[in-house]
């Protein structure tokens, strides 16, 4: 692969920087070992950036993201910030990033590696082996429609309003998305939503089938209420593969699917945009965990989940489908090994670092391509 690929890399605050120097080591390794290279480029968001610049994303760094071939974030946020004004705290570089770049469909990978089985809140037999992609809906729905508000009603009391709305397209794109990754996976898509109460989920319902009907007949789609998707994920999670549904209810059910592997620490994500002419995406990934600064700084953090999302960058923006499967090979191969960070410690295993997780997963590398 040329090396002209733009990589963004915005460690952002708290562990962030401890967790994506371990992403950087596989980068080097990948450029040494696989000839892959990147052009990479550095920047800063959420409180770090406030505290340089003044504002938790600057335009400079928004259009590097927006000139990069995939975007890489660590987290963002924590106590030191939360008395700033709404419009200056952290997590808004994040929003900005999300909205500027159009990034409207969150992949959210649940996956349950065999050795951590046990530390799932559900029995090992119904978890191990769990692999499920839930496809949100990020830029739509409830969270951005309007009107919204709080009110004063003539007697005193008052109202709040938020508007759930979704159109056709951001409907069909987002489905589109769900159907092109079920057809690298297991080909089954569920969609879900409240088709029983919300005239949006009947248009989700109708658009989604409409869509498959037309496109993608050799997916099998299924439909089911955004009640009974939660219900189904602590019943009988594996009987899904690829779930699609809008942005509150993706809200709910991935921080659901989430806790069925048992750690925050060891879940990627994705968010992407409309492919242009070329078929480029914009994309960012990012760890599921936040910014955890009680740790911060004492090489405590669990690394796992940023290099996942590393494996999905490779996968998703760069067609790298089994340079990403070695990746995610290491990191099995290293749990398997018996290897723990503190978050998912458990007994008779090694207890290592931030960068002796890094250390584990690069021999597991050198390894498989030996």
């Amino acid at each position: 692969m040329a090396a002209n690929k733009k990589l963004l890399i915005l460690a952002g605050d708290g562990i962030g920087p401890e967790v994506m120097q371990q992403v950087e080591r596989v980068l080097d390794w990948y450029a040494k070992r696989r000839a892959i290279g990147f052009d990479v480029s550095q920047g800063l968001v959420g409180g770090c950036s406030y505290d340089k610049h003044g504002t938790p994303l600057t335009d400079a760094t928004m259009g590097e993201a927006m000139g990069a071939d995939a975007v890489l974030l660590g987290a963002v946020g924590g106590p030191k910030w939360d008395s700033l004004p709404f419009d200056k705290k952290p997590e808004r570089g994040l929003l900005r990033l999300r909205k500027d770049m159009e990034l409207f469909a969150n992949l959210r990978p649940a996956i349950v590696f065999g050795p951590l089985a046990d530390a799932s809140s559900l029995k090992r037999e119904l978890v191990d082996g769990l692999n499920i992609m839930i496809v949100r809906e990020l830029t739509g729905g409830v969270y951005f429609g309007s009107p919204r508000g709080i009110e004063t009603l003539p007697d005193g009391t008052r109202r709040g309003i938020n508007t759930q709305v979704y159109t056709t397209p951001e409907i069909q794109r987002v489905a589109r998305v769900a159907f092109d990754l079920a057809r690298l996976r297991g080909r089954k898509v569920c969609s879900v939503e409240k088709a029983n109460v919300m005239e949006s989920g009947v248009l989700w319902r109708e658009e989604v089938q409409k869509l498959h009907d037309a496109d993608y007949k050799d997916v099998e789609l299924s439909h089911m209420y955004a009640d009974n998707c939660a219900m189904q994920l602590v019943r009988q999670p594996k009987q899904f593969d690829v779930i699609v549904t809008d942005n509150l209810f993706g809200d709910l059910l991935s921080d659901c699917a989430a806790m069925l592997t048992g750690s925050l620490g060891m879940l990627p994500s994705a968010s992407l945009g409309a492919a242009d002419a070329r078929g480029r995406r914009r994309a960012l990934y990012e760890p599921v965990h936040g910014s955890a600064p009680d740790i911060a700084g004492k090489g405590l953090a669990n690394p796992l989940a940023t290099i996942l999302s590393l494996a999905m960058m490779l996968r998703y923006s760069f067609a790298l489908g089994a340079d990403a499967d070695l990746l995610e090979k290491a990191v099995a191969n290293a749990l398997s090994a018996g290897y723990r960070t503190g978050d998912i410690m458990t007994p008779g295993a090694t207890k290592v670092s931030t960068g002796g997780m890094g250390d584990a997963v690069l021999k597991e590398l050198d390894k498989l391509a030996a």
